[in-house]
């Protein structure tokens, strides 16, 4: 065989070895393509849970019952009526999670060390390989002169410029916005917060329902379960006692209704007694929850029905003489210089006396109000 026949002959291919199937899995949840992807899911996710009401919105019934029988079926099967607690949800918020976590891994170091020991030497084929790059002629002009318009040019435009020489060749480098580069992880520890929040709510988290009037006592509350269109409710013991001490409704309109189209906010008043912590008064507004000992309290519902605070009276003797004035609070009583005990019973907004002889109201609204007091002689 010739000498040329021997350099031609052909060489055994190099098979390039594969990366490991766990390093290319990391890699690929680790992607900012996957991480865009579920963002879309999620957000398609979210947007299906405010087109079809959720379960454990007020009307859910109502909207239950105007639904076709196939679209009760569908939507049952996929969930889409409690959608945030269904298992694909909760599933692409965990591997969204896992996404940004890992992808914050994987390029945070690399951000960081720019901020700490930016880049400030590059050779001519790097600049040139830039996007934005250009060549300028500065003629005849020393080294020095050419630092020195850089760097004015530089500064012009607000930017931190850099001097560095290595091997006899002079580096100018411009800097400006080096902190932006942690806008995204400060992105990224936002929604795993949200997420967080999100998870340990789900886990930890119970709705329940408490109906307070002034004067109220009670320490339970109702615990609801969801069932599409049906609601179980089941009373749970508080380890501490709630009083609704008052309620009051803040209108848009104060010479209009009370109506909740003309409500600005409600709030409620409750005195909480407890062995271990002692008397609490919390405000509980429409726009202000309270928390208290791991329980959150919202304003969720009302019903409009007119009712005083404080009542005034004007008491007129009927052997004459001077009139009796006294302010009563609502569930309170007074006493007349006679010795006469008077109650603040019941409140009227709309007083009518009932086919029964009782006395009743017609509406909520404060058209004809009234308050049914209880009258106690000094005798008896």
């Amino acid at each position: 065989m010739s000498a040329a026949e021997e350099s031609i002959k052909p060489r055994p291919a190099v098979t390039r070895k594969s990366a490991p199937i766990l390093n290319r899995f990391l890699d690929f949840v680790s992607s900012v393509r996957f991480g865009v992807v579920q963002l879309c899911m999620l957000v398609i996710l979210a947007m299906i849970g405010m087109l079809v009401l959720q379960q454990n919105v007020e009307g859910f019934d109502a909207y239950y019952v105007s639904l076709t029988p196939s679209e009760k079926i569908v939507f049952g099967k996929l969930g889409f009526f409690d959608i945030y607690h269904s298992w694909y949800f909760n599933l692409l918020l965990l591997t969204l999670s896992l996404n940004i976590i890992l992808a914050s891994i994987d390029r945070f170091p690399s951000a960081w060390s720019y901020i700490v020991k930016p880049k400030v030497k590059g050779t001519k084929g790097w600049l040139l390989a830039r996007k934005d790059n250009d060549t300028i002629n500065f003629g005849k002009k020393s080294v020095d002169e050419v630092k020195d318009t850089i760097q004015n040019e530089f500064r012009t435009k607000g930017f931190k410029t850099t001097v560095s020489e290595d091997k006899g060749v002079t580096f100018v480098f411009g800097e400006n916005g080096k902190w932006n580069r942690l806008g995204a992880y400060i992105v990224h520890v936002f929604l795993l917060t949200l997420f967080l929040g999100h998870f340990v709510a789900l886990q930890t988290g119970f709705d329940a329902d408490v109906r307070m009037i002034p004067g109220a006592i009670t320490s339970q509350i109702q615990l609801i379960q969801y069932n599409l269109d049906k609601k179980e409710r089941f009373n749970v013991n508080l380890p501490f006692s709630m009083e609704c001490t008052d309620v009051q409704q803040r209108l848009i309109d104060e010479k209009g209704n009370i109506d909740v189209t003309n409500t600005l906010d409600w709030r409620t008043q409750l005195k909480i007694e407890d062995p271990s912590y002692g008397t609490t008064i919390a405000d509980v507004s429409l726009n202000k929850p309270h928390s208290y000992r791991g329980y959150r309290f919202f304003q969720a519902q009302t019903i409009p029905v007119g009712n005083a605070s404080t009542i005034k009276l004007e008491l007129r003797p009927e052997s004459g003489g001077q009139p009796i004035f006294a302010d009563i609070s609502r569930n309170g009583e007074t006493s007349l210089p006679d010795g006469t005990k008077v109650e603040y019973d019941e409140f009227m907004p709309d007083f009518v006396m009932g086919s029964d002889g009782k006395p009743d109201t017609r509406s909520g609204e404060y058209n004809q109000p009234a308050a049914i007091l209880n009258v106690t002689p000094a005798e008896w």
